[in-house]
């Protein structure tokens, strides 16, 4: 799945399938302005940073279990957001400083470092990352992924794919091929 924020005209928390089909809301109410977003991998828990409602929020993949994390003035102007283990990492785009948040409590907000024009945050670690099993969009015996000659995406699941073509190109009868 992609989850995504998006503030228009409606602000909501959205998932759907990689190649952009089955798009559901998860959050559409109480929410203004959501911007940075990690995901819990493990447990199943979306985060984001309501920029407008100085808030932290958690809510499950389906949209159950909303609670806030943090909320008021001491996490004001944040950017950029990751989970790791306990805490939340994010970067505060005022000072550009690195805060660490307990995701279970919102207590215990500490600075631990100041970078200059950080925007973002990403933790790199090997528990984080899942573990990849043969998928759809794997390269066939000619070399093209998924069969696909020029964009595999995957789909609804990872034995499913989806065919798309670069700018200027359509998609041929076949499914496969672009024109």
């Amino acid at each position: 799945k992609l989850f995504f924020t998006d503030y228009g005209n409606a602000a909501k928390v959205e998932r759907c399938d990689m190649d952009g089909m089955n798009r559901t809301w998860i959050v559409d109410s109480k929410i203004e302005q959501p911007t940075a977003l990690a995901l819990d991998l493990v447990n199943k828990y979306v985060y984001w940073v309501d920029i407008y409602l100085d808030s932290v929020e958690v809510v499950d993949y389906q949209g159950r279990k909303r609670h806030t994390i943090i909320k008021g003035r001491q996490i004001r102007h944040l950017c950029g957001l990751a989970v790791f283990e306990s805490y939340l990492y994010t970067v505060n785009s005022d000072n550009l400083t690195i805060l660490r948040i307990n995701r279970y409590n919102g207590t215990d907000v500490q600075s631990l470092a100041r970078l200059d024009n950080a925007k973002e945050i990403r933790v790199y670690q090997k528990r984080t990352q899942t573990a990849v099993r043969s998928h759809a969009c794997e390269m066939d015996p000619y070399g093209m992924p998924g069969g696909c000659s020029h964009i595999c995406l995957l789909s609804s699941n990872y034995k499913a794919r989806t065919c798309r073509c670069r700018t200027g190109f359509i998609l041929g009868s076949d499914g496969r091929s672009c024109k």
